[in-house]
């Protein structure tokens, strides 16, 4: 077999093994999130979200506020709602914390956010699903310095800034031997310890606005390209269409 051959197969292969690893290790398959990139109130309801509950201490340094007019809010919306600082509507959409003491409290700084719903695509499903199950996975977990833990991402630094949406819960595990022997916690389910101030079904559902606005903030002008890809691909194929005509009626008198 080629070198080169052999040595792309192997980063196919390694690219696979890490990502069932991580599937794995997560212990919890990914939920299908809705696509809402194209319910504009989803979006808006998602981006309020955003400035909320994620830019506090998570950046999207690649996205203006002056973008979210794509979203149909005006100007004035925008000021009035979703700009808490003195930012300008012309500025990137940067988290006002300390990298410092982010860092302190944290234990690493809050990676930013413009491109995460790309970035957490994997082997066990789509970036949209990762952030939707993840953000619906927290559980209340005393051990760890923040009070929070998280099934898809174990000893994760975040908190579950969410809480008060949803309520605190408490993750269920089942101890199972392995062949080896050895013994591994398996998830049961999840036991209520207070309720949020949405039921469940609204609360997945203004998850899912989030996902919706992290997937849209992570190329804009994605139903813009699939929407002119269409119409070019008609085009192209009418093209072909006459285009076949043609050379057949130019070859006609030489046949």
């Amino acid at each position: 077999m080629n070198p080169l051959k052999k040595l792309l197969l192997g980063l196919v292969a390694g690219a696979a093994l890490i990502a069932g690893a991580q599937a794995q290790e997560a212990g919890v398959p990914l939920s299908k999130a809705p696509n809402l990139t194209n319910d504009l109130a989803a979006l808006q309801n998602g981006a309020k979200l955003f400035v909320n509950y994620c830019l506090n201490c998570h950046s999207a340094a690649f996205m203006r506020y002056v973008r979210l007019t794509d979203l149909g809010l005006t100007k004035k919306q925008i000021e009035d709602n979703l700009l808490l600082t003195d930012d300008k509507m012309s500025e990137t959409m940067v988290s006002a914390i300390d990298p410092e003491q982010a860092k302190e409290w944290f234990g690493t700084n809050p990676p930013d956010l413009t491109l995460v719903a790309r970035s957490r695509a994997g082997l066990g499903g789509t970036g949209p699903d990762y952030l939707y199950t993840y953000l619906r996975s927290f559980y209340r977990d005393d051990t760890k310095a923040t009070g929070w833990n998280n099934l898809v991402f174990p000893n994760v630094a975040m908190p579950n800034v969410l809480w008060e949406l949803q309520g605190q819960r408490k993750a269920m595990f089942d101890k199972v031997k392995e062949h080896d022997g050895e013994e591994v916690e398996v998830f049961r389910g999840w036991e209520q310890i207070s309720s949020g101030t949405l039921t469940p079904p609204q609360f997945d559902q203004n998850v899912a606005d989030l996902v919706g606005y992290l997937q849209w903030m992570s190329e804009p002008t994605h139903n813009t390209r699939v929407r002119v890809g269409v119409w070019v691909m008609l085009f192209l194929l009418v093209l072909t269409l006459f285009t076949w005509r043609l050379n057949a009626a130019f070859w006609k008198e030489v046949k």
